[in-house]
């Protein structure tokens, strides 16, 4: 393991200090060693998506065992620390004595040989100690209790508690700590047969696969250390998709827009899987633009579309900011999965807390206007506009819907009649906030609009 603990090592200096994205970081390096054995690959993907999970409450507990604090610490001791304060704490099944001398040999490895006993004395103490660690006090502040307790920045903390009251926020915060398997959506085409051979062979590579319970072509995955790598992803049998997006396109009500060849647009559409989706329920009768800001995302997004096997879409590059002229008005569906904070994948991309600054909402706040502004010119009188963004933010979400009925010929209409069971009721007035903790999703948000 002491080669995986160093690739682990050089993964978190990727991302806490030069600034690298965790799901970029991690994906390189599961693909790069995907020779390993899977028990390697799930140790280095757990050890450095936890450290980063877990921050917050390890770097509070680094400060009560270190003369050094945290911030003042060499960057390479304070990641080697944190790594092995994760292993001490949260992976039961890895021996104590293993972490403390492997990670004072890859200090020594690392040219800090003469902080080697520091190391030791740190994470030795820590290892005795663990049961007596306590949070700080709840009754002094509640604030930095729940921060410290869930590894969530305070600001965000006090943001969710006053936006959505306590016991909510209390349950956000613990659905982002669970457990977030791979997601994905089977293709329509693919027949009862196939897909009991494909359930079959994900056992055979010891994958636990479950049925989502909101949709039925949804599917759970637990224990995959690479998408690439299972079977039936070269055959395009799925597309990796949250359910939360899938409800984004079931919420534009295909089925009740007619029979006459309709034309989807989706602004910001990378990776696809909402476009690649619409394009599979207007199969036959449509056809979806999918546009995005690079040609690398738009290459991407090809790549994608030709392993699923769709023919009704294409993949364009395109400013969301710039006016078409040749589609204003045109468009019987759009989808407008805006730029946002990200909120609430911070499950799955645990960094998202760390970077994101109360400046920065209102900075996509002003984004996601100007290109609301553009959106709603492209549908048709009687159109659909789908607004949706993976957040847990009024101003990203209720707010900004609220501006925009008030200044444009729109108006909201149910969700309830394209929503699963569990989450009609919630639905029926349009807008829907889903949470991680209460519903089985990621935090997303959908508004169904209609051009009037």
């Amino acid at each position: 393991m002491e080669n995986t603990r160093e690739l682990v090592l050089d993964m978190l200096m990727e991302i806490l200090e030069k600034g690298s994205y965790s799901h970029l970081v991690i994906r390189d390096v599961l693909d790069k060693y995907n020779y390993k054995d899977s028990r390697e690959k799930a140790f280095i993907k757990r050890t450095a998506e936890g450290t980063l999970e877990r921050l917050i409450q390890i770097d509070h507990i680094l400060d009560q065992f270190s003369k050094t604090p945290v911030p003042k610490m060499k960057p390479l001791i304070r990641n080697l620390l944190r790594m092995s304060v994760y292993q001490l704490l949260f992976m039961g099944n890895v021996p104590e004595s293993a972490v403390c001398n492997e990670a004072v040999k890859l200090a020594g490895k690392r040219g800090f040989r003469g902080l080697s006993g520091y190391v030791n004395g740190v994470l030795r103490n820590i290892a005795r100690k663990k049961d007596k660690i306590a949070a700080p006090p709840r009754e002094q502040d509640e604030i930095r209790y729940l921060s410290v307790t869930y590894s969530m920045p305070e600001w965000l903390v006090e943001m969710w508690i006053s936006a959505y009251g306590r016991e909510t926020a209390c349950r956000v915060l613990g659905g982002l700590l669970e457990e977030h398997p791979v997601t994905v959506r089977l293709k329509g085409s693919l027949g009862g047969a196939q897909k009991t051979r494909w359930l079959a062979s994900l056992e055979k590579q010891q994958v636990r696969a479950e049925m989502h319970p909101y949709l039925p072509f949804a599917w759970r995955l637990w224990n995959t250390e690479g998408i690439k790598n299972l079977p039936g992803y070269g055959e395009g049998f799925f597309a990796v998709q949250d359910v939360s997006s899938m409800l984004a396109v079931e919420a534009a009500g295909v089925g009740d827009l007619g029979q006459e060849e309709l034309l989807g647009l989706d602004l910001c559409a990378f990776p696809g899987g909402k476009s690649m989706y619409l394009a599979e329920k207007l199969s036959g009768r449509g056809k979806v633009i999918a546009r995005d800001l690079s040609e690398y995302k738009a290459s991407l997004m090809r790549d994608n579309i030709e392993r699923m096997g769709y023919t009704n879409i294409e993949a364009q590059v395109h400013d969301a900011l710039l006016p078409d002229q040749g589609l204003l008005g045109r468009a019987d569906i759009v989808l407008a999965d805006l730029p946002c904070s990200g909120l609430g994948v911070i499950g799955k991309k645990r960094d998202i807390k760390y970077r994101i600054k109360p400046e920065n909402l209102r900075e996509l706040e002003t984004l996601q206007r100007q290109i609301l502004e553009m959106a709603g010119q492209y549908v048709k009188p009687g159109g659909i506009l789908v607004y949706s963004t993976c957040t847990i933010n009024p101003g990203e979400n209720e707010k900004m819907m609220e501006w925009f009925i008030n200044n444009h010929p729109f108006q909201k209409e149910s969700l309830s009649p394209y929503l699963p069971e569990p989450l009609k009721k919630e639905g029926a007035q349009g807008m829907l906030q889903l949470f991680p903790g209460i519903h089985e999703t990621d935090g997303f948000f959908i508004c169904r609009l209609k051009r009037v």
